[in-house]
This record gives structure tokens, sequence and C-alpha cells, in this order.
């Protein structure tokens, strides 16, 4: 009974040891990949910034360019709706618009709709963001003795209170 007394003592250190291997390892390799990690977000970070001062310097000659036929109050607000409107260039480029198709819209063309087809187009909202809500989708008849959908508990002849027995 010793012996196996001391094997269990023995067992038990080796998958300690085995357990401590382990977990310096992982640690050392999530140690590695996150300083990589860190290089490549520090890289982006040093790149927005360069390109940012890019722009404010690229801002800056087009501006002095124009204050040199114009006042330099024209020329600064000529350089700022320029630049107004290359962000709002840029803002549509980032949104998915109804006049460029996107993967959703392509398969919906793809397998024609007819309950879309007899619908007329809703109306856009004045904002102009597409449709104010999301467009209903098909529902199956429903089945003999189910209240319509929309309708509320009761409204069938029913007391929604008391047991609903046949007899």
């Amino acid at each position: 009974m010793e012996r196996l007394d001391h094997l269990e003592h023995l067992d038990r250190h080796l998958v300690d040891e085995l357990a401590q291997v382990a977990r310096e390892t992982v640690r050392d390799e999530l140690r590695e990949q996150t300083r990589k990690q860190r290089r490549t977000a520090m890289l982006y970070a040093a790149s927005g910034a360069v390109a940012l001062y890019a722009g404010a310097a690229l801002a800056l000659a087009v501006g002095l360019a124009l204050a040199l036929g114009l006042p330099d109050w024209a020329a600064a607000l000529i350089t700022a709706v320029i630049l107004g409107a290359v962000a709002y260039a840029l803002r549509g480029a980032a949104r998915p618009s109804a006049s460029r198709p996107t993967a959703g819209r392509e398969a919906a063309a793809a397998v024609p709709d007819r309950a879309a087809e007899a619908a007329p187009p809703a109306a856009a909202p004045p904002s102009g963001l597409g449709t104010p809500y999301p467009p209903m989708p098909p529902v199956a008849p429903a089945a003999p003795g189910t209240p319509e959908p929309g309708t509320a508990p009761g409204q069938d002849g029913t007391d929604p209170e008391q047991p609903h027995h046949r007899a």
C-alpha cells in the first residue's frame, strides 16, 4: 500500500508540472500574438494620424491657392464647402442606398414576389433614409378556428378568463 500512496503522490506532482508547463506555453503564445496585434494597431493609428495631417495640409493649400484671387474669407468658405461635399460623398459611399444593389437585394430581385408586384411602392420618408418601417413578411393562411392576426383574444366571442371546455 505504501508504494501505491507514493505513486499517487508522483502522479499528482506530474499533473501539476504538466499543468504549469501548459499554462506557461499558452501565456507565452498569447503574449506573442498580442504583441503582433498591438504593433499592427499602432501602425494603423499612426497611419490615420498622418493621413489627417495630410488632409489638413491639402485643405490649407487649396485655401491659399484660392486666396490668391479671392478675399481670404471667401477662400476659406469655398474650402469648407469643398471639404463638406467630400465628407457627404464619403458618407454616402459608406451607406447602402436603393440605387446600388446589395447581396440581399440581388437575392430578392432574383426571386419574384407576387405580393411585392401587387402592392404600390412605399413612399420614402422626408429624411430620405429609405422606407420608414421594414416590410411585412408574408403570412401563411390561418388554420380554421384561430382568430385573425391582429385581433385581441376574446374578440371572437369567447371570454379569455373562462375555461375553454367544449361539450
